[in-house]
């Protein structure tokens, strides 16, 4: 599982949803379909109708993955962070229960207020 504790996802950037499903198809389950997708600079972040999956690429050649499953029912509490005038990232927290806080940070033109609302439909 990814160390979610000691590192983030950093500067996500949207992404066509069909390239996501290329690299998850095999995890989702029957009726489980993908709303949005965000990709960092190797890593991804998807976010289902069920649940975020993150994508860990790791080593040098990028062969080695790690995929963890996040199930919006097992988020406690979440906070998003609109971008500033200095400050052009947006964030995205969320607590998971028995994992802890989750940190994604969006690049600049993401609207965090409509992925928020998206969390809060799922958990509330």
């Amino acid at each position: 599982m990814i160390d979610f504790t000691n590192a983030s996802y950093a500067k996500l950037a949207p992404r066509d949803p069909s390239d996501a499903h290329k690299e998850i198809a095999e995890l989702l389950v029957p009726g489980e379909s993908i709303v949005m997708a965000f990709k960092g600079m190797r890593d991804s972040v998807t976010l289902t109708d069920k649940r975020l999956i993150a994508l860990n690429v790791q080593g040098m050649t990028g062969k080695k993955r790690d995929w963890s499953s996040l199930p919006y029912s097992k988020i406690q509490a979440f906070s998003v962070e609109s971008a500033g005038t200095f400050d052009l990232d947006s964030e995205l927290e969320l607590w998971f229960s028995g994992l802890g806080r989750v940190k994604l940070e969006f690049a600049r033109g993401i609207d965090i207020r409509v992925i928020g609302r998206f969390i809060g439909e799922r958990v509330l």
